[in-house]
């Protein structure tokens, strides 16, 4: 038994969050390996308030919890505050929801602090609200504020890691949306874990998540990302908040991809394009235009139609095909799964007569999007036969569609809309599943849709 009064160690992976009493190489719970660390556990202050009122049997102002059937809850319409930025907006799903928690990760330098501090400058003309730094001083703050050309009457801030103080600070001034840069630099009394340690990010955000389900008050919390890509701090983290939001760009490119991976109030996979310049981030309001290069077409190049969320995409996919010196060929893919360009290229083979086992096979999309959906197998096989027969596809093509094993065009969802994207964008030829094709002689401007069942249709028709 625990003496009172002593503090007791677990082991906690920093992966999942799941506690050990000691430490072994690998975690039982999601497998990871050399991600369990000693932390300290203290008891939460408060004298254990769910136990004394279970004693009193819920008396006072707790009520207890009972079964209700779910055609008897009260359906209660969301509140969304428009954060002024239509991208964002987008993101979250038409608006930030009240009493939200919003995770936000990426690079270091990507411009995470800079997008929710010209979101909280829009946002403070409307409603209350506090920007709390935990890596910053003040002077920096207002300094960028000054920079970007905000407006800094309303915007309040504040140079604080105590989550005790924080939530002191805020219960006085009732902001109705807080943001806290970053997670990682909080911490709270209760615990004496070093700030950053799994024990101190995953108390410190439950504390700010429960006051914002209390309070109604929205809270961004800014993440920092590992080398692996994935959000710094326990997985649990992920869990606790309501969406969590990436932050995404190519090095050397001043365009950013914002990308919804879990979101309660809205879907998920949702895109948000920015441009940074020197006043900041702005909207990029047709994205498509920047993914395609606007130069004369070329061998090995077709443009395809994806959807990211609810917006279709148009893209380009560059496929290089070349002798390879090497007894084992490679086979490259970059923005897609490099396992079924394999496969594809194997279909290709068998159903489409088109030997590539002796090429090198480079594929990649253009603008750093990663393409996710199926739609994508015919583009890339048209893109690889027109690199390697040195011709390029007809001018203004366009093309979609899932391509199975046997060597058939399967349809892929919201056809019309990639089609009506396309015609807006001007293009004047289309290859699709004959699924897909316009029904009722439905037509788009002056776009032609040619229609195929099968991998050596689609192949005659480029």
């Amino acid at each position: 038994m625990t003496k009172p009064g002593r503090a007791r160690t677990a082991f906690v992976c920093g992966e999942c969050g799941a506690e050990y009493s000691k430490w072994q190489g690998q975690c039982g719970e999601c497998g990871a390996w050399n991600t369990l660390s000693q932390v300290v556990l203290e008891p939460a202050s408060g004298g254990g308030a769910p136990a004394a009122a279970r004693r009193s049997g819920w008396a006072g102002k707790v009520d207890p919890p009972r079964v209700t059937a779910l055609k008897d809850v009260t359906q209660v319409a969301e509140v969304r505050m428009s954060t002024g930025i239509g991208e964002l907006d987008r993101v979250l799903g038409g608006g930030l929801v009240e009493g939200a928690v919003v995770l936000v990760g990426g690079d270091p330098g990507i411009g995470k602090s800079t997008l929710l501090l010209q979101a909280l400058a829009k946002m403070a003309a409307q409603v209350p609200a506090l920007y709390v730094t935990g890596e910053e001083s003040l002077a920096q703050v207002a300094g960028r504020a000054v920079r970007l050309g905000l407006p800094l009457d309303n915007l309040q801030a504040l140079a604080e890691t105590g989550v005790e103080a924080i939530l002191h600070h805020a219960a006085q001034a009732r902001p109705r949306l807080i943001v806290a840069d970053s997670v990682q630099t909080l911490w709270t009394e209760t615990l004496t874990a070093a700030p950053g340690s799994v024990s101190q990010v995953r108390e410190s955000a439950a504390r700010l998540v429960r006051y914002a389900k209390e309070t109604g008050t929205a809270v961004f919390l800014v993440g920092h990302v590992t080398k692996e890509g994935g959000i710094a701090g326990p997985r649990v983290l992920e869990h606790m908040v309501d969406a969590v939001l990436y932050f995404e760009g190519e090095s050397g490119s001043r365009f950013r991809v914002l990308r919804a991976f879990k979101n309660r109030f809205g879907a998920v996979n949702e895109l948000g394009v920015f441009a940074m310049g020197d006043k900041g981030l702005k909207e990029v309001p047709n994205p498509s235009a920047i993914f395609l290069s606007g130069s004369a077409r070329q061998p090995g190049s077709c443009v395809m139609v994806t959807r990211e969320g609810t917006r279709p995409l148009l893209v380009e996919v560059q496929a290089l095909v070349d002798a390879s010196p090497l007894s084992n060929p490679r086979r490259v893919a970059v923005g897609l799964e490099q396992n079924r360009l394999a496969m594809l290229l194997a279909v290709l083979h068998r159903h489409g007569g088109i030997a590539v086992g002796d090429q090198d096979v480079f594929v990649n999309v253009v603008g750093g999007i990663r393409v996710q959906e199926t739609a994508a197998d015919l583009p890339v096989l048209l893109a690889v036969l027109s690199s390697l027969r040195d011709r390029p596809l007809p001018d203004k093509t366009i093309a979609f569609g899932e391509v199975g094993l046997s060597g058939e065009i399967r349809p892929v969802p919201n056809g019309e809309e990639r089609l009506r994207e396309a015609a807006t964008h001007g293009f004047r030829r289309a290859i699709v599943p004959k699924a897909n094709a316009p029904r009722g002689g439905a037509k788009y401007k002056d776009l032609e849709v040619i229609a195929v069942e099968r991998l050596a249709d689609a192949l005659e028709h480029a």
